[in-house]
């Protein structure tokens, strides 16, 4: 019979990168049948007892580190378990010659006076402090963390927006700025096309595609995925936009989000005419005006938003196919690592399939 225990460090926070890391380590020990490695947010506890791996009356709070191991019996669980620290070490490796690791932001400027992004990776509920004394800085910043409150999104990108500043997030996963990626990024070719996206994922799949396509980019700039909200009104992504617009490298600027408010989406295709630019447009589930208006072209999903923008820029590399499928009969079941992707899915399968079942429910 198998055994679940569990440990929870309060106060500990490490970014998803490094927790990812730590579960596939503790799931390749012997005799370890699962685990899971998670800040104890209520999101993550709903995916752990969906996973059958929730202990019964757990006391842990979001800011807590919580570590669960499921085993083939209780020496394999408490042998894992006592892993811990050794595989974190691993994953962290202690720094070593002229290796220089700041213990404040402050401490971080001075040791690089003329970096002029600030990467914030830090438990929500100290996030946007950083991030102000980023941008009091001078810095653009890229919030990587989440759980970030609402109100201290908008008047962080209003901050910046009034410094003449980006802040890209908060929950920004992904952006290639110069050819540098930040974050979770594939390394892709520089090009002509520029990238506005309120979608981690949607960035990297339209990125990752435009580059198959044997084309490029010129900056993915993330705006993280509560932009094209009412309340935001999309600062960052009408910021980038006004950069994308007015850089001379980027020929064509493909858009992508997230459901979008209305009002927001609105303001935004706008501004998108305005930039005099071809844009590409692939806002999870708007309703599409047509297919082209003007310069805005709007893509029935991100596979199509890449091969729209290479097309415009005229380098296609590879030959376009379409796929072949033999019919069958029985369910079609998806799991998606990305919320985009999963939109996407149930979008494009809810004008084929009925009835339709789905945790992710499309809400603008």
């Amino acid at each position: 019979m198998s055994m679940i225990k569990h440990e929870v460090r309060p106060g500990t926070y490490y970014d998803s990168v490094v927790l990812m890391q730590l579960q596939k380590a503790l799931a390749g020990l012997n005799g370890v049948e699962d685990a899971g490695v998670v800040m104890a947010t209520e999101a993550n506890r709903d995916l752990l007892a969906g996973s059958g791996l929730l202990p019964a009356g757990i006391a842990a709070k979001a800011d807590d580190l919580l570590i669960v191991v499921k085993g083939k019996s209780e020496t394999a669980v408490s042998h894992a378990l006592s892993q811990v620290d050794h595989l974190l070490k691993q994953q962290r490796p202690d720094a070593t010659g002229q290796d220089f690791r700041p213990h404040s932001l402050d401490a971080a400027i001075k040791s690089l006076p003329d970096a002029n992004w600030v990467l914030v990776s830090v438990p929500g509920r100290y996030a946007a402090g950083v991030a102000e004394d980023a941008l009091r800085q001078g810095k653009h910043v890229f919030l990587y963390s989440d759980n970030v409150p609402l109100a201290d999104e908008v008047r962080l990108k209003q901050m910046a927006r009034e410094k003449g500043l980006l802040l890209m997030g908060p929950d920004c996963g992904t952006a290639v700025i110069n050819g540098v990626g930040l974050g979770f990024a594939n390394r892709v070719r520089r090009g002509r096309i520029g990238i506005v996206a309120a979608s981690g994922t949607g960035l990297q799949a339209v990125s990752s595609a435009i580059h198959n396509l044997g084309s490029g980019i010129s900056q993915a700039i993330g705006t993280g995925g509560r932009d094209l909200k009412t309340d935001v009104g999309a600062i960052t992504a009408h910021q980038a936009l006004d950069l994308l617009g007015r850089d001379r490298m980027t020929r064509v600027i493909v858009l992508v989000s997230k459901p979008p408010s209305p009002e927001a989406a609105a303001r935004l295709l706008r501004a998108a005419q305005a930039t005099g630019k071809d844009i590409v447009v692939n806002f999870i589930g708007y309703p599409v005006p047509g297919h082209q208006i003007g310069n805005i072209h709007f893509a029935a999903n991100l596979a199509d938003a890449a091969e729209t923008a290479v097309h415009i820029v005229g380098s296609v590399g590879t030959a376009l196919f379409e796929m072949e499928r033999e019919p069958f009969s029985g369910y079609v079941r998806g799991l998606f690592s990305g919320g985009t992707l999963a939109y996407e899915a149930l979008l494009g399968f809810g004008a084929v399939l009925n009835p339709i079942y789905t945790n992710i429910p499309i809400r603008a």
